[in-house]
């Protein structure tokens, strides 16, 4: 693994830890395994580092799923939301910790380019491309649709572990349960038994 990428790897695992703050530029370089020097030779400040870190660590490993030409929208769309929910569930402590700092350091992440909104974005064209095959027959709007699926994803993946209460159920079973109600919802017929 080169310097830069030990870098970008310890900086992106203090932030998530200790936040901004406590990600201070001397104990990212000691996780590195590097000194300070080499680490603002490679990025010229802590706030660019963090940003790279940041913006490579949230960068999603998980193809487009969803198909060009819907054909069965139960599959599709559960496939997808496990590959994406599987990518939050991964990264919920750094998406936490940026959560909670986004007001003091709101440039720290670019939100139209993470790979939650490219998701959303995926997910409103696969919409429309369901309504156009004649596969969804409710009126919907794509984009409050595809809002609605990612905050039930991002939510189960952000409060399963601290809502116990409120997530009793077998994960995998949830997921297909949200699917079912949201392709309902959006007016697509889904057989009891699809799998």
């Amino acid at each position: 693994m080169s310097v830069r990428d030990q870098l970008l790897d310890a900086a992106v695992r203090l932030y998530a830890e200790a936040g901004y703050r406590g990600a201070t530029t001397r104990r990212i370089a000691t996780a590195a395994g590097v000194n300070e020097i080499t680490l603002f030779r490679h990025f010229g400040s802590k706030d660019a580092l963090i940003r790279e870190a940041i913006s490579r660590a949230g960068s999603s490993s998980v193809p487009d799923l969803l198909p060009d030409a819907p054909r069965e929208p139960f599959r599709e769309l559960r496939d997808w939301a496990r590959a994406h929910i599987g990518e939050l569930r991964q990264r919920r402590v750094l998406i936490r910790t940026c959560m909670g700092e986004i007001g003091e350091h709101p440039g720290i992440f670019s939100p139209e380019t993470s790979s939650p909104a490219l998701a959303a974005k995926a997910l409103v064209r696969y919409l429309r491309r369901l309504r156009d095959a004649g596969l969804a027959k409710a009126p919907f709007d794509e984009v409050a649709a595809s809002a609605m699926l990612m905050g039930v994803l991002f939510a189960d993946a952000m409060g399963r572990d601290i809502m116990r209460d409120i997530y009793r159920n077998d994960p995998e079973q949830a997921l297909e349960q949200y699917i079912r109600l949201f392709l309902r919802a959006i007016g697509v017929g889904v057989r009891k038994s699809s799998s």
